[in-house]
């Protein structure tokens, strides 16, 4: 291996390695460099195998408490129930388990980059050889099509374009050379370099390899996967929080009421464990974590619905939870296509409308439309753009327009058409005698035509970097003398735009000026050049992505664009989506930065620019610093580990990496990011519906537990017994709070700030309701009890009416808990979520067979009830309906609509 390459002349590298770059390296030489490097490939992590996956997903709070209520429902026999408690446990262990090992994939997937075969040069000969034998000192031929299968210093190359977008996410292929470069060059800068995973565009090369496996930039990358420690999502953190608090407290609570009953109260042992029991089983959310579970899991199907697609459950909720959005450029917010956007002509500048490859779209000069046909200018301009060209354009059969070639030489081709030109007849017309490809050399392309019907005047087409077109060109369109200054500030204001500019020019080429016998030669290219015009182009913004950047602004995201593009470019971009971009922040800016700076620049701009990997875990690392939960889209194999390392990562699933869509935890179909606004907005539904169902589940549990609680310090007798207690919660569970999941967004979701990120899942808003409502559940219920006593009726009828309180009331609160503050009385109390009159109807059903059915007479100790004791019932549960509705308009007087 060599340090820093890329800064030495190639010459010097090949004799620092030992190589002869016109023979390579012999047979026994690289034998002894694959022993003493290793095979070209990145390294086995060491991994946990599936039976100790499966286990560790049972190593949570909340598992345990399930646990230890799925004991307590065996202890009283109860089989059903327990087995429906281990089945949810062992349902999310399986999930979680599977999941875990797709996640283990990343580090394959970016392995799975470096190119299976290569070609080199062995003793003078060339061969092909797995590339897994690759050492360092080997020479290595590239060509087009090609992937680089390591490190390569080049020693040459010929108009050679490589694509480095999966490595550093620069969105235009690159021109490579043979120079040297500053040993403080980024990766997106070293020119005289190819690495390992990237694909040649373009042209042909030699190189020596100077890196293989773990020590390529993948190989680094790959570490950096490998390093990068998963987060707990907002969810788990804020569920274990709670899991914990709620087991001390019913380890507390059951404690103290033992102790209570035995000492104080002179209550017998086992009457009064039985009551601890059966107080464990009303306060334990037995139905919680199932709930949870079937809320991520509606929230992903929906998800998919809209082109994303949850790798990781817990993901669904943490979207909710995004406070920054950090964005790749190219493809997420841009369209990956370039496209025409700026006509620059000798007497005016023209703006082209459409985007993409399609040819649809018209031109427009000081905002009055032009028609092309009619302007002479313009037309030579694309007759250019169309013969000096290589590229193709295709419909495919879902109407959809493809490029072959180039996506610059795509652009004109686009703009040519645009413009109103035939590209079958015109090329029949002015066919090409000869050309000269572009060359990193000299920077330019040239085509040598003639006119079919003028055969005796044949003409040189040129397009090129303006600097080189402009060097060659003498005059105007008209003949007039060049105007080099206006064209340089021509030049300078598409530049600050961001656009990339080519220049276009013409030359006629009688026989007797061409050098060897007709055919074009660099020698032929002379000043002598008329200037048709230049050409402004970008990657432009989908226009959804507009409307998807400041939606997320309006709810409150901050949107932060991070790519490996030149920053003027992305300044130009990031201004036209609405993000803060009058000062980008560079990626060598960042190298200078200590982690405070850092944040603080961060505060100022919403644009990155020239951006490693290393950089973007930087990035991540200061945002999560100030508390923020961050949200990294990324499409390449440099985007991994941010994406490991972020709260939740969203990969590109048409056009990205295997690499980023392994590290993710959400893959988008579309690669768009209007469906990242659409899926923050899904995040925040779940995040509510779960709360919602906390909500729901909580107050009537404590509600449950107050009852005993209250018989138990009292000295009466139970108003339910702990198998009545497990019914409701069975059915309640089954029934009312399924209903919850299916609950839609309320009103103005996206128009309200992500919660802070360090709010308990309990709010004190939240705790209020809870206590609240269990106390009207407590009361209503422990009255209703009491009055059954109180006219005579058996133990067994009061339970029975007292479980029928329960469930009826909790069927009344269900209604009100569908929306945090709002009135319960609207239109869409019966019709907004149709599963909740569904659930309704179904639990008054499983209530009148409780109390009518004889197996569950006998089951569960209940009898058939009067027609007062129902009266009582639906009175109390109307009478729960009316002041929860009360309780409401006092919240929404206080300006708090949510919990």
């Amino acid at each position: 291996m060599i340090e820093a390459p890329h800064a030495r002349e190639a010459q010097q590298v090949a004799q620092a390695l030992g190589v002869a770059p016109e023979v390579g390296l012999s047979p026994p030489e690289a034998a002894a460099r694959l022993r003493q490097y290793g095979a070209n490939r990145l390294p086995e992590p060491p991994r946990r195998g599936p039976w100790l996956r499966f286990a560790l997903q049972f190593h949570n709070p909340l598992i345990y408490v399930l646990l230890a209520s799925g004991a307590v429902t065996l202890a009283l026999g109860d089989r059903v129930d327990t087995a429906v408690i281990l089945g949810v446990v062992l349902i999310n262990a399986v999930i979680g388990a599977v999941q875990e090992g797709k996640a283990e994939r990343a580090l394959d997937a970016v392995r799975a980059l470096l190119s299976n075969r290569a070609s080199v040069l062995r003793d003078g000969r060339r061969a092909e050889l797995d590339a897994a034998e690759l050492v360092p000192g080997d020479v290595v031929l590239l060509e087009s099509g090609a992937r680089v299968p390591a490190d390569l210093r080049l020693l040459q190359a010929k108009n050679l374009r490589i694509d480095e977008s999966a490595l550093t996410g620069e969105s235009v292929a690159v021109e490579k050379e043979g120079t040297a470069e500053p040993e403080t060059a980024p990766v997106a800068e070293r020119r005289g370099m190819a690495f390992a995973g990237t694909v040649v565009r373009l042209g042909q090369a030699r190189g020596v390899v100077v890196a293989t496996g773990r020590a390529t930039e993948v190989g680094r990358i790959g570490a950096l996967v490998s390093e990068t420690p998963t987060l707990q999502t907002p969810l788990t953190r804020r569920l274990d929080r709670f899991a914990r608090q709620i087991t001390w407290a019913i380890l507390a609570v059951g404690l103290l009421a033992f102790g209570f009953g035995v000492l104080v109260r002179q209550m017998p042992m086992f009457e009064v464990f039985l009551a601890v029991v059966g107080l464990a089983v009303a306060a334990i959310p037995e139905g919680l974590p199932a709930i949870v579970t079937i809320v991520l899991a509606i929230g992903t199907r929906r998800l998919a619905r809209q082109r994303a697609l949850v790798r990781k459950l817990p993901a669904v909720e943490t979207l909710g939870s995004v406070t920054v959005i950090c964005t790749d450029k190219t493809g997420t917010l841009t369209r990956n296509e370039m496209t025409a956007v700026r006509v620059m002509l000798a007497d005016c500048d023209l703006a082209v409308e459409g985007s993409g490859y399609a040819p649809e779209g018209g031109f427009r000069c000081d905002a009055q439309a032009v028609d092309p046909r009619r302007n002479d200018a313009l037309q030579a301009l694309a007759l250019c753009a169309l013969l000096c060209n290589d590229a193709q354009l295709q419909k495919s059969a879902d109407g959809q327009w493809q490029l072959a070639g180039d996506p610059t030489e795509g652009a004109l081709l686009t703009l040519a058409c645009k413009s109103g030109l035939d590209a079958a007849q015109l090329r029949a017309r002015y066919p090409r005698l000869d050309a000269i490809p572009f060359e990193s050399e000299w920077r330019y392309m040239a085509t040598l035509h003639r006119d079919e019907q003028a055969p005796g005047n044949p003409f040189i087409l040129l397009k090129g970097a303006p600097e080189e077109v402009l060097a060659l060109c003498t005059q105007e369109v008209d003949g007039t003398p060049l105007q080099r200054q206006r064209w340089h500030e021509a030049i300078a204001r598409a530049a600050q735009a961001g656009q990339r500019v080519l220049a276009l020019a013409r030359c006629e080429a009688p026989p007797g000026s061409l050098k060897a016998g007709g055919q074009l030669h660099p020698a032929d290219i002379t000043a002598r050049f008329t200037l048709l015009g230049m050409t402004g182009m970008i990657d432009p913004p989908r226009p959804e992505a507009l409307e998807a950047v400041a939606q997320c602004q309006r709810a409150g995201m901050r949107v932060k664009m991070i790519t490996g593009d030149h920053a003027a470019t992305a300044a130009a971009i990031g201004a036209q989506i609405g993000l803060q971009a009058a000062a980008p922040l560079a990626g060598a800016r960042i190298d200078q930065l200590d982690d405070a700076a850092l944040r603080r620049a961060l505060q100022g701009t919403d644009v990155i620019a020239r951006a490693s990997p290393e950089h973007k875990l930087r990035l991540i690392a200061a945002l999560q610093g100030e508390g923020e939960i961050v949200a990294m889209t990324g499409d390449g194999v440099n985007d991994a580990p941010a994406l490991r390392a972020a709260d939740i990562g969203v990969a590109m699933g048409s056009k990205g990496t295997d690499a980023a869509r392994e590290a993710a935890d959400l893959v988008l179909t579309d690669d768009n990011f209007a469906t990242i606004a659409r899926a923050v907005r899904e995040g925040r539904v779940v995040f509510d519906n779960i709360k919602k169902s906390m909500l729901f589940i909580l107050p009537t549990n404590i509600g449950e537990a107050g009852v005993i609680l209250f018989a138990l310090f009292a000295g009466l007798a139970l108003p339910v017994s702990a198998s009545q207690i497990l019914w409701v919660n069975m059915v309640t569970a089954v029934t009312l709070s399924l209903a919850l999941a299916f609950e839609p967004a309320e009103t103005g979701i996206m128009q309200r700030p992500p919660r802070p990120p360090a709010e308990p899942l309990v709010t004190r808003a939240m705790l209020a309701r809870i206590v609240f409502v269990s106390v009207l559940m407590g009361l209503t219920t422990f009255g209703v009890f009491e009055w059954e006593l109180a006219r005579g009726q058996t133990l067994e009828a009061a339970r029975t009416a007292a479980v029928n309180m329960l469930a009826f009331g909790e069927a009344a609160y269900l209604f009100h808990v569908r929306s945090y503050t709002a009135s319960a009385l609207h239109r869409t109390l019966l019709h907004g979520n149709p599963v909740a009159l569904g659930v309704a109807v179904l639990l008054v059903l499983l209530q009148l067979a409780f109390t009518y059915a004889p197996p569950m007479q006998s089951l569960l100790g209940s009898v058939a009830l009067d027609a007062a004791s129902w009266g009582m019932i639906l009175g109390l549960s109307l009478a729960i309906f009316i002041v929860i509705e009360v309780e409401k308009a006092v919240w929404r007087r206080l300006g708090r609509h949510r919990m």
